[in-house]
């Protein structure tokens, strides 16, 4: 079978939309560190929207700074790889070709510092999950601990975080004298601009004070809300789109067909891509969008996905099968997060809540709840802990916040209902199993030893008796009667 490539798009059919701009003129314009699946099906989808109205030199250049997957899948591709929206009306295919090349910086790590300091690029973006900011979740601080951040302070001319490129490349060109670039968070923190533009400056003011205040001077760091489900692409998905392209593509993305990016507009020169004619919006202030966003989506995410694997579930659609679990989200959303946020102006969130549900319901986006899962200690903190605090400060309803964090505790011991193992992946997945196996059977004491862990919790819920008196109940409730049990019972 054929490989997609520039050379072989005339093979495509006919009802998949192909670039309408010219890509061997495309210059790069942004470099994006961590060209995974949700960067293709989001921020490099409206860039393409972009360059097929308007053109301009707004090529991407996608950055792995771990593995060389996704470089190995799209360079034998010329780069272009096919977005499929998938929904119960259907599917829609498009090929993108934004990214104009893709690098590996563990491979040459001086060539992704020299391409970033490159005055013809204006934008480093990022999708580097929530644990690639090698911060304190809890407090926001760069951790000076971190293997990563030790590593880069030493070699900073060999980096292996993103921290360490992004300082990197900032100093070089204070060195040469050029201006610097806007720097974008697209990831699923709280006032991510704000975390990404702390953890830079606290990283350069280890390396020279004078380059701190040069950067906090010259450079731009835009807070952005991202929204947009995109599974993890499977084997099977690229053997259904070979056989519907008649080429293999091994770069392929699959995405609902919902999507929303609410950008701060704040850029260096204000030179950026015009991606608020194209369905983003560029905004003032973020936050309000961000919090309605973290609280009502990714904490009902985070609360399926926990309850859902635990139950048996593989998908999210699966778990929004059962009954039980739609009233308990709808709950949580008119309850817990729907009464810590307000909406702006114009806003109709009776209507964002009732979308959100159906989106959960999309059978044909098989998203994996053991995906949605991952790197819980560093999600828990914005999509579920900030509405604990806020609910615990009024005295309101925080029952559902209290199932959810006893069921990624009872999902951290990594060990199933019917005692198979569970892939826990987290950064403190060690520190979590150690704790939750040497309180084995106790669910009170392994909830006091787990809330105590200040990165996470931070200090103070430690102290909330109603909290801790919350979760203790749902994790007992949890290992007597089992997840989708107690959960029938609550909420049928």
């Amino acid at each position: 079978m054929n490989r997609l490539n520039s050379k072989t798009l005339s093979q495509l059919p006919g009802d998949v939309a192909l670039p309408a701009y010219d890509r061997q003129q495309l210059k790069p314009g942004i470099v994006h560190l961590g060209i995974g699946a949700f960067h293709r099906a989001h921020q490099a989808w409206y860039t393409e929207a972009v360059l097929n109205k308007f053109g301009g030199d707004w090529g991407i250049v996608g950055c792995s700074l771990r593995s060389p997957t996704v470089r190995e899948q799209l360079a034998p591709q010329d780069n272009l790889y096919t977005l499929v929206e998938r929904s119960g009306e259907g599917e829609n295919l498009q090929l993108i070709g934004a990214v104009v090349g893709t690098l590996v910086g563990p491979e040459n790590p001086s060539a992704l510092i020299a391409l970033m300091a490159d005055p013809g690029i204006k934008i480093i973006s990022l999708t580097i999950t929530e644990k690639g900011y090698c911060h304190d979740p809890a407090t926001g601080n760069l951790n000076v601990q971190h293997p990563d951040i030790v590593h880069d302070l030493a070699n900073l001319n060999q980096p292996k975080s993103a921290i360490g490129y992004l300082v990197a490349a900032l100093k070089l060109r204070f060195e040469q004298g050029h201006k610097s670039f806007t720097v974008m968070s697209c990831d699923n923190l709280p006032d991510n601009g704000l975390v990404l533009e702390k953890v830079t400056l606290q990283f350069a003011e280890r390396v020279a004070p004078e380059l701190a205040t040069w950067i906090r001077s010259n450079a731009r760091f835009p807070a952005t809300m991202i929204d947009r489900i995109v599974p993890a692409t499977t084997d099977s998905d690229r053997a259904e789109i070979e056989a519907r392209l008649g080429l293999r593509d091994e770069g392929m993305v699959v995405a609902e067909p919902f999507s929303q990016w609410v950008i701060e507009d704040k850029f260096v020169d204000n030179d950026r891509p015009r991606w608020e004619e194209v369905g983003a919006q560029l905004v003032d202030d973020v936050r309000v969008f961000e919090k309605i966003k973290l609280r009502l989506l990714n904490g009902a995410h985070s609360t399926l996905a926990y309850t859902g694997y635990l139950s048996g579930f593989d998908y999210i659609s699966e778990v929004m099968a059962e009954p039980a679990f739609v009233n308990m989200i709808t709950l949580y959303m008119a309850r817990e997060a729907g009464e810590t946020v307000t909406a702006p102006a114009g806003f109709d969130i009776e209507f964002y809540k009732r979308q959100l549900r159906d989106r959960f319901f999309n059978k044909a986006l098989k998203h994996r709840t053991w995906q949605i899962a991952m790197d819980g200690s560093q999600k828990l903190p914005q999509r579920l802990l900030e509405t604990l605090r806020e609910q615990l400060r009024g005295n309101g309803n925080i029952e559902i916040i209290c199932l959810a964090v006893a069921a990624w505790i009872r999902y951290v011991s990594g060990v199933d209902e019917k005692g198979n193992a569970i892939e826990v992946s987290d950064p403190l997945a060690a520190k979590l199993r150690e704790i939750t196996d040497a309180n084995a059977g106790n669910p009170a004491a392994t909830v006091k030893a787990v809330v105590s862990l200040s990165q996470v919790f931070g200090t103070d819920l430690i102290n909330e008796q109603r909290f801790i008196d919350g979760v203790t109940s749902w994790l007992t409730s949890f290992y007597d009667k089992g997840v989708l049990a107690s959960i029938k019972t609550s909420f049928a």
